[in-house]
């Protein structure tokens, strides 16, 4: 099995478990009494009906259809598949959905159509104006998805976007507004030679045109050669567009002078030689996928002067369709567009490509632009798929265009508030850990797991390998280790694809037991004790490879007591300067939002010096996610409601924290609900120190933070991610026995970013 093949296993079983498919309907309204069943269905349902029957415009603000869109498809051309049919494309159509309410919380339909006509699937769309407030496109083979939006359009009154047209051309279009910006050269001058004439292509070409570029600086080539007067095999209205007047037939005549090859073709068709016969600082955007028409390193070492962009996001400058499509909806459906028009398009490009020349803000972590260079530059023309300022720029700049263009129903009134009311979608993406993979990626470190023989480890070792994520270093014993390995069907092998440490016959042990008795001699550990040890414990032979510095970070927990593996960090690895004790950091990544939670596993009862130094170390590790740490310091009392021990200490932290890190927001003590929502926090303190809903809850002590933990992951069906040890000296990570391979996986994400941070800046200064 390869790990192609593990990873098909992999997505049908993340399909069918722990219930099939990626998506569910769930009400927004109780339903929890008679009253209620009377409001939500008859006979309260026929107040609604009546209002709308009356005022149609009232279907906004008595029904969900302003924040619905139908994601249709007729299954004719799903990502590289083809035509498999409409049943066949669900799977694609739900993941899309899936992205739409991650990313700009709006809900989807998926939608697929039996129907491979034209004017069937127009009569079928058409059909469900009034169940939705925009319409999706999506996979629908070209010529014919020109036509279906084009009649579309015309006969609806409310968006429709075909996302692999416009999605597309978006995103390339501000690639290239930064690439000329760079380059100093006019959209109106350039030579643009493009391979491939789909709908995507053809869109992005169209974009261009509208944005300035010269329909006779457009080259065309397909399967068939050069887009020529006169050519009659392969060709349409739209295509006909881009027929020049030559004699010129292939890419390679007519690919001399370019200032832009714009690919959305097939693999390999753009030569070396090829684009050493391009103009000065040439845009290559080589956007086929998985196969770029020229590979990166390739374009760069036949013309070094060249900005080169692709569609895979292991590389710099990722084309991702993902960067605009939900931010637009946003914008059009908050203003109740009729239409999504060239000057909303047009707007959206301009925001992205605005938000590319920007300087990061302060909750971006310094590092995570997934993996593009840092700074606006010929490596990052355009900003990152997972900055969360996207859809603060794209959404209100769409929905200004679709006013100022007359297609907006509902106008905003006050941007400022659009604007605040768009942060609430801004860090609350269930993809929170897509930064820390992508940083990992750019400097893979040696991550070692103590519960080597674990099946658990052994699946997550699989996936860091084929994510890139770590170098993997396995503790267990070979024989079992390899039956293992057999047994679950994996594609990795001891020696190869990761290092194998042998606790019963290691080259290594005699000087294993040495640093131990050095480190650990003056602790109770007598030479006899510690030959034992390093034959037997699996966590003191991890944390001495960190500590050796033959690893750069572990993972241990996976099976036996927490405090029993935290004894052995705290002896070998032990305290970061300035730190009195360890502290676990929970992340819980819930539908509203990732929340962190300290102390949930090490410290009974903290002291309020101890409580403010686990927030400082806390808000570097949430740093890391591209959050801005917003910390609340919980109690029972509410900004002095009452005085007892407890709420005197957490007032005291607070006190501690602001004067020794002024620049982290945080505020205390206060109620969990205070905390949460900021509506009841400004009618207890108008003038807190603390803005929006607080992120980070730091807890009085072991018992209420481990059972808050536990209470939010079992309630409100959270993703766990953790513990995360703060305050050790190098990064080792105890987690515990209900975990879970992707919780390994997470963690070694987490432990790897914090490893490639050099040493003496990893935290911040301390108190004392």
């Amino acid at each position: 099995m390869s790990y192609s093949d593990d990873l098909h296993a992999a997505a049908l079983a993340y399909h069918r478990l722990p219930r099939p498919g990626k998506l569910e309907i769930q009400a927004t309204k109780p339903l929890a009494n008679q009253r209620d069943l009377a409001l939500a269905y008859s006979p309260g349902v026929a107040s609604a009906c009546t209002e709308i029957a009356n005022n149609p415009a009232e279907a906004a603000t008595l029904t969900s259809r302003a924040n619905l869109v139908a994601v249709v498809s007729n299954g004719t051309a799903v990502l590289g598949l083809g035509n498999i049919g409409p049943l066949a494309s669900k799977p694609v159509m739900e993941g899309k959905a899936v992205l739409f309410k991650k990313f700009a919380g709006i809900d989807v339909f998926d939608i697929e159509i039996a129907a491979d006509t034209i004017e069937r699937v127009v009569e079928t769309v058409s059909a469900l104006e009034p169940t939705f407030g925009g319409i999706n496109l999506e996979d629908i083979k070209g010529p014919d998805c020109f036509e279906i939006e084009a009649q579309l359009k015309a006969r609806m009154k409310i968006p429709v976007f075909h996302d692999d047209q416009h999605g597309t051309a978006i995103i390339v279009g501000a690639a290239i507004t930064n690439a000329l910006f760079l380059n100093g050269k006019k959209l109106s001058d350039v030579k643009i030679v493009c391979s491939g004439a789909g709908a995507a292509a053809l869109a992005c070409l169209n974009l261009l045109v509208s944005m300035g570029a010269k329909r006779e600086n457009v080259w065309v080539c397909d399967i068939e050669g050069v887009v020529y007067e006169g050519r009659a095999k392969l060709m349409d209205r739209w295509k006909q567009v881009y027929a020049q007047k030559t004699d010129k037939r292939v890419l390679a005549d007519v690919i001399p002078g370019a200032d832009i090859f714009l690919g959305l073709s097939a693999p390999n068709v753009l030569k070396p030689e090829m684009v050493k016969q391009m103009a000065d600082h040439p845009l290559v955007m080589a956007l086929a996928n998985p196969d770029p028409e020229i590979m990166p390193d390739e374009a760069r070492k036949a013309r070094p002067d060249a900005m080169i962009c692709t569609g895979r996001s292991d590389f710099p400058n990722q084309v991702n369709n993902v960067l605009c499509f939900p931010f637009i909806f946003r914008g059009a459906l908050d203003v109740g567009a009729t239409a999504i028009n060239e000057e909303m398009k047009k707007a959206a490009v301009d925001a992205i490509a605005q938000l590319a020349r920007d300087p990061p803000v302060d909750a971006l972590a310094p590092g995570f632009d997934s993996g593009q260079a840092q700074g606006f530059g010929p490596g990052s023309l355009i900003p990152g798929p997972f900055d969360p300022r996207l859809i603060l720029r794209i959404a209100p700049a769409v929905a200004k265009a679709a006013m100022e263009s007359g297609v907006a129903t509902r106008p905003i009134a006050k941007f400022e508030d659009y604007c605040t009311e768009l942060q609430r979608f801004a860090f609350r993406s269930g993809l929170i850990m897509k930064p820390l993979f992508a940083k990992a990626k750019t400097q893979p470190v040696r991550v070692i797991y103590a519960e080597g023989e674990d099946e658990r480890v052994l699946h997550a070792t699989q996936v860091v390998l084929e994510e890139d994520v770590a170098r993997p270093i396995l503790v267990g014993r070979p024989s079992v280790v390899e039956a293992r390995i057999k047994r679950f069907g994996l594609a990795i092998k001891a020696g190869k694809d990761f290092d194998l440490i042998n606790p019963e016959d290691d080259p290594r042990y005699r000087s294993y037991v040495q640093s131990y008795i050095d480190i650990a001699g003056r602790h109770g550990v007598t030479p006899d004790a510690a030959r034992t040890v390093v034959r037997t414990n699996a966590t003191v032979i991890a944390a001495l490879a960190v500590s050796r510095g033959e690893a750069d970070a572990m993972i241990c927990g996976v099976e036996g007591g927490f405090m029993s593996h935290l004894r052995h960090v705290r002896e070998i690895i032990g305290f970061r300067p300035g730190a009195s004790d360890f502290s676990a950091l929970a992340l819980m990544i819930t539908t509203k939002g990732a929340y962190f939670i300290a102390d949930t596993q090490v410290r009974p009862n903290p002291t309020a010096e101890e409580i403010a130094e686990m927030a400082a170390l806390a808000a570097v590790h949430v740093q890391r996610f591209n959050i801005k740490p917003k910390i609340a310091f919980v109690s029972h009392s509410d900004f002095g409601s009452y005085d007892t021990d407890s709420s005197r200490k957490m007032r005291r932290a607070t006190a501690l924290l602001r004067e020794k890190h002024p620049e982290i927001e945080a505020d205390g003590e206060m109620q969990a609900d205070t905390a949460l929502l900021e509506a009841a926090r400004k009618l207890v303190l108008p003038h807190s120190h603390l803005e929006g809903v607080a992120n980070v809850l730091i807890m009085p002590n072991l018992d209420t933070a481990n059972v808050a933990y536990q209470m939010i992951k079992a309630l409100a069906d959270a993703l766990p991610v953790g513990p995360i040890l703060i305050g050790t000296s190098r990064p080792a990570h105890i987690l515990t026995p209900s975990v879970t391979a992707r919780g390994i996986l997470n963690m070694t994400a987490i432990a790897a970013v914090e490893a490639q941070e050099p040493t003496g800046r990893q935290q911040p200064s301390l108190f004392g």
